[in-house]
């Protein structure tokens, strides 16, 4: 017998197809733009200030190829094409600096960058919260501190008199002059780097910490996992997005060698390891007055930037399935 108000099967071949889906129409960028214009009007100021301070400097890029005169064109008086650029190719001084920014650039990214993330780990581990905000205080404190200040205190520390020569004597050694040694400034400069702005890069890491699924965790401590290969096969990969996508930016920055912290720290003596780039384009470019000269050393040094980026990028992707773009 058949079920009372149950519908009777359709005929053969008078199936009902179910209806099509309707394309969503595109929004064009007009209409987004009137709808979200609260939105997009937020984004204005910071547009015209990256126009007006980062894109139209570019233009002044045109003087490495052209021969600037003080109070001639702005664009240079006359093309000399690649002349500067042959002249600091040639220069064994620009080669020294470049070595020397390398350097450093490279100790500050090798030791610099993976601390963040063991000191974000550590604190993750830590339960007791007044502890936890102590520490967080403590290490986020010296970047809020100006390049300065930060010189000041190292002058203060390290002099022949300071603290810690006071320290070496105590212990029947010889005073060191610190800062008056080349050997020792990269030791200096990458010190001081740690402990300003090591503290301030946990904070993304402990955000990236938030978003990794707690399920994972319990899953792993029912395989038998402890909490090393927890932190390793669960925490790491939950957080290699922003581990890339810092690396990428590091690696693109390589070259900038903070300028404000060499010029306050370096001297004649610790020139043979202190020089770097943009310390040596101040020397050239406006001690010296040789903007066009200055001006090719500054767009090969943006070149190799520019190079690196991409070459991070492609090799993260390639290898990691994460990228910038």
């Amino acid at each position: 017998m058949s079920v009372a108000g149950a519908a009777a099967p359709a005929p053969s071949g008078l199936i009902e197809k179910p209806p099509a889906r309707r394309r969503r129409k595109r929004q064009t960028w007009r209409e987004a733009l009137e709808k979200d214009w609260q939105l997009y009007s937020l984004a204005l100021v910071p547009l015209i200030f990256f126009a007006i301070f980062k894109y139209a400097p570019m233009l002044g890029n045109v003087i490495a190829f052209r021969k600037f005169r003080p109070g001639g064109n702005i664009f240079g008086d006359e093309w000399v094409g690649l002349r500067y650029i042959e002249l600091f190719i040639n220069d064994p001084t620009f080669w020294r600096v470049f070595a020397n920014t390398a350097i450093l650039g490279g100790l500050t990214l090798i030791v610099c960058f993976p601390l963040p993330i063991v000191l974000a780990l550590l604190l993750n581990e830590v339960r007791k919260k007044r502890f936890k905000k102590i520490v967080q205080s403590i290490s986020y404190l010296p970047h809020f501190l100006s390049v300065v200040i930060v010189v000041g205190m190292l002058m203060q520390l390290l002099s022949l008199q300071g603290t810690v020569n006071q320290i070496i004597g105590a212990f029947g050694g010889e005073g060191i002059p610190f800062l008056q040694r080349a050997e020792w400034f990269r030791a200096v400069y990458v010190g001081s780097e740690v402990w300003q702005t090591v503290g301030w890069g946990t904070i993304l890491y402990l955000a990236a910490l938030t978003t990794v699924d707690e399920s994972l965790y319990e899953a792993a401590r029912i395989d038998g996992a402890g909490r090393w290969r927890q932190t390793w096969h669960v925490t790491l990969p939950g957080i290699r997005p922003t581990m890339v996508t810092l690396l990428v930016l590091n690696i693109g920055t390589f070259l900038n060698v903070g300028f404000e912290k060499v010029l306050l720290l370096y001297n004649p003596l610790t020139y043979e390891t202190a020089d770097v780039i943009s310390t040596y384009l101040y020397r050239v470019g406006l001690v010296s007055n040789n903007l066009s000269y200055a001006a090719a050393i500054g767009l090969f040094q943006a070149l190799i930037g520019l190079v690196m980026v991409l070459s991070a990028n492609l090799v993260s992707r390639r290898i990691t399935g994460t990228s910038l773009w």
